[in-house]
């Protein structure tokens, strides 16, 4: 049975301050902001890594068109847009720039389906909750 976390995105650990890690998804120039949720204390290493993004979403529209993206490119993550790789009752995971595990609002009138329903494969744009996180995976890095 798939889950969200079979979609852990892998990148580098740029520095930690505290409880914020600055992290750099493969083959982006993103420098993500997140607040580190796991067991684990990351270090700042050149090495790959992967984790989990988390977010939870406060409104998501349905894209006819447009690309995957996580905005801003420096800081804590504020918007994300994407195609959906993995869907269930409460999250999904989005493949924006790197896979974030979305969680959705509780409000249905948050959704706003003009582009039709919200299926895997479907291109979606979600603006977030402050607070997004980061958590080292159990599973290794691919190199």
């Amino acid at each position: 049975m798939p889950s969200p976390l079979d979609f852990p995105a892998r990148g580098k650990i740029l520095s930690v301050s505290g409880n914020i890690v600055i992290f750099n998804p493969n083959a982006t120039n993103y420098e993500l902001q997140l607040v580190n949720q796991g067991d684990q204390v990351p270090v700042a290493s050149p090495a790959i890594v992967s984790c989990y993004i988390r977010c939870q979403a406060r409104k998501v529209w349905t894209m006819a068109s447009g690309g995957n993206f996580i905005t801003p490119i420096f800081g804590p993550p504020r918007v994300v847009q994407g195609r959906v790789r993995y869907l269930d009752e409460t999250q999904a995971v989005i493949q924006a720039g790197a896979p974030v595990i979305l969680t959705w609002p509780p409000d249905p009138v948050a959704f706003d389906l003009v582009n039709g329903d919200i299926i895997p494969g479907t291109m979606i744009n979600a603006t977030l909750l402050q607070g997004a996180t980061f958590e080292l995976a159990a599973v290794p890095a691919a190199q």
